[in-house]
């Protein structure tokens, strides 16, 4: 039986009905899926940086999103994340994200996480497997 994806907008980063959410809203630009955001002190690891955990949940949200923006609903199978700087609590910083390339049944995406001075957080690579 194939599970049937559907969104009851309790997304952690995009939901608008999560109360806990970041309500993150993305924007497709050029085959680019992108948005701004401050994650907080409450969003920490070690004092004042931001976990690593919040910042892969980033990516890997924004390279479903360059899947889904683009009409192709998928799930992620496979990511890798490769940290490069910290991002420091209330500091203003974009994800982006693009497809690579693409099959029947996988879709390969890249993303990157960087500051507004454009140092690079984190970049992340992706297999998402197509749904429908």
């Amino acid at each position: 039986m194939k599970n049937t994806l559907k969104d009851d907008h309790y997304c952690f980063v995009c939901g608008e009905q999560n109360p806990s959410g970041l309500h993150l809203r993305f924007s497709l630009q050029d085959g680019k899926v992108r948005t701004e955001f401050t994650l907080q002190k409450v969003h920490q690891g070690y004092k004042d940086i931001i976990h690593g955990g919040l910042i892969s949940t980033l990516l890997d949200e924004a390279m479903i999103k360059a899947a889904l923006m683009q009409g192709m609903p998928a799930v992620t199978a496979e990511i890798t994340v490769r940290f490069k700087a910290p991002l420091m609590a209330g500091e203003k910083a974009l994800v982006e994200a693009m497809i690579l390339k693409m099959n029947k049944k996988i879709i390969e995406t890249s993303a990157i996480v960087k500051k507004t001075d454009n140092t690079v957080i984190a970049e992340g690579h992706a297999k998402l497997l197509r749904q429908g």
